[in-house]
């Protein structure tokens, strides 16, 4: 458990909390690059971390992230003009660029030069793996973007959908690097074993018996053992549960600090997948959600499915709330749940997205008992808190600093049981702790972030 002091500093991430203080010194996602489609189209609001700005895409394509209100008369900037390179006020006529410089105060004398004066707070913006990307710390901490391997891979090779989230952020990550209900939310029911495809259907696992393989062994082995290592970028975490034989079936995450995850279910040359929270305000949540393949671009018909709410995508209306949400009790299905499936819930987004707001908004850690299959939990929790609490004591944090180290891969494994988490790993990606900055220095196909 946490002490109350401890939850409060892990899930508030306003301007004023330390641990709002310490997202801010990474990149975050605000937008799908396809929400601001076109240069001069309307802007959007946007609300990150207790933030409300707005967001456009100037004449030239540049994309901007400002604060709403024009400093004249505070006129909402969301109602304004957006072209020729700016967005002017509909209320009197003011100016402003993607920088949120005044570019024009028709109010004022023409020979006056106040207009160099005035501005508004913006915040610098990056294109990157299909995401609009902001930086909202000081300016002479800002980092490279993280070189997260979705956005390093050619656009056919990936795909990236956005859901919101009813609940904390700290809480949906949590749940996103909990392998351990593997072995129950998601699984079928003993009577419906025959369905066993339908567990995690989102992911490519090969063909129909090793797929049944797997979906045995978290089946029937509902407590796995855990190791967990830090590296510079985050938390490896393996979770080995009996297989066959002597051998172990490993699913390997990755925690990226702040907020970023891969799962653990990609075989070699199956479908990765990974998520990014970014909190809304300390009760809600974006979770931007990608889909990747290394050795192929992805088919049509892929694309389709996760359009379409496939795996870990959500089905989603035209505000990216998901279709099975808390107001409507995620559709549960009472005969389902007892005939065949644990949840009654459809889509593996879905059943995490209930049990995780069902913690409650922002969840009560004081009052929990973790076991062991819960270290990757507390490694997470004590990873962020100490990150939070040095950068309190003027510690920058040096995953931000290491773009390269972001360049890392998860899946899954099946190895001798007498292998540890480093053996698996080189043997499963040729690297102890999944590094694949090598693979795409020989490939070439590595794509800077600007």
């Amino acid at each position: 458990m946490l002490s109350r002091q401890d939850n409060e500093l892990l899930t508030r991430t306003d301007q004023d909390t330390a641990m709002g203080a310490y997202f801010r010194r990474f990149w975050q996602p605000v937008l799908l690059s396809r929400e601001l489609s076109e240069p001069d189209g309307a802007p959007r609001r946007v609300q990150v971390m207790g933030e409300s700005l707005l967001a456009f895409r100037d004449s030239s394509g540049r994309v901007g992230l400002v604060e709403p209100r024009c400093p004249h008369r505070g006129a909402d900037l969301y109602f304004g003009r957006n072209g020729e390179c700016g967005l002017r006020c509909v209320f009197h006529g003011w100016k402003f660029d993607v920088d949120g410089k005044c570019l024009e105060t028709p109010t004022l004398p023409r020979e006056s030069n106040f207009r160099d004066k005035v501005s508004i707070k913006a915040y610098p913006t990056r294109e990157f793996g299909e995401l609009i990307w902001a930086y909202m710390g000081p300016a002479a901490q800002m980092p490279e973007l993280p070189h997260l391997e979705f956005a390093l891979l050619p656009p056919a090779h990936c795909y990236v959908s956005k859901k919101l989230q009813e609940c904390n952020w700290a809480q949906s990550v949590e749940g996103g690097i909990d392998t351990a209900h593997f072995s129950f939310l998601h699984m079928v029911v003993p009577q419906a074993s025959a369905d066993a495809e339908r567990f995690m259907k989102g992911a490519a696992m090969g063909d129909q018996a090793v797929r049944n393989d797997r979906v045995r062994w978290v089946r029937d082995d509902p407590m796995p053992r855990f190791e967990v290592t830090q590296h510079a970028a985050g938390l490896l975490i393996g979770a080995a549960r009996t297989a066959d034989d002597d051998q172990l079936y490993w699913r390997i995450t990755q925690f990226l600090v702040p907020n970023h995850s891969f799962a653990p279910a990609a075989f070699p040359g199956e479908t990765h997948y990974g998520q990014t929270w970014v909190p809304i305000s300390d009760t809600s949540c974006w979770i931007y959600t990608y889909s990747w393949n290394p050795d192929r671009p992805l088919t049509e018909q892929e694309r389709a499915q996760f359009a379409a709410g496939h795996g870990v995508h959500a089905a989603v209306d035209a505000s990216y709330v998901p279709l099975r949400n808390r107001s409507n009790e995620y559709l549960i299905d009472r005969e389902e749940q007892r005939y065949r499936s644990y949840s009654g819930i459809q889509g593996v987004s879905e059943q995490d997205a209930c049990i995780q707001d069902s913690q409650g908004l922002i969840h009560d850690r004081t009052r929990e008992i973790l076991g062991p299959t819960d270290l990757a939990i507390m490694r997470f929790r004590r990873l962020m808190l100490e990150g939070a609490k040095g950068l309190l004591d003027g510690r920058e944090p040096p995953e931000a600093a290491r773009p390269d180290a972001y360049t890392v891969r998860s899946g899954g494994w099946v190895a001798h049981r007498d292998k540890k988490l480093a053996e698996v790993m080189t043997e499963r990606f040729g690297d102890p702790l999944g590094d694949a900055n090598a693979l795409y220095r020989d490939q070439a196909l590595l794509r800077r972030a600007g």
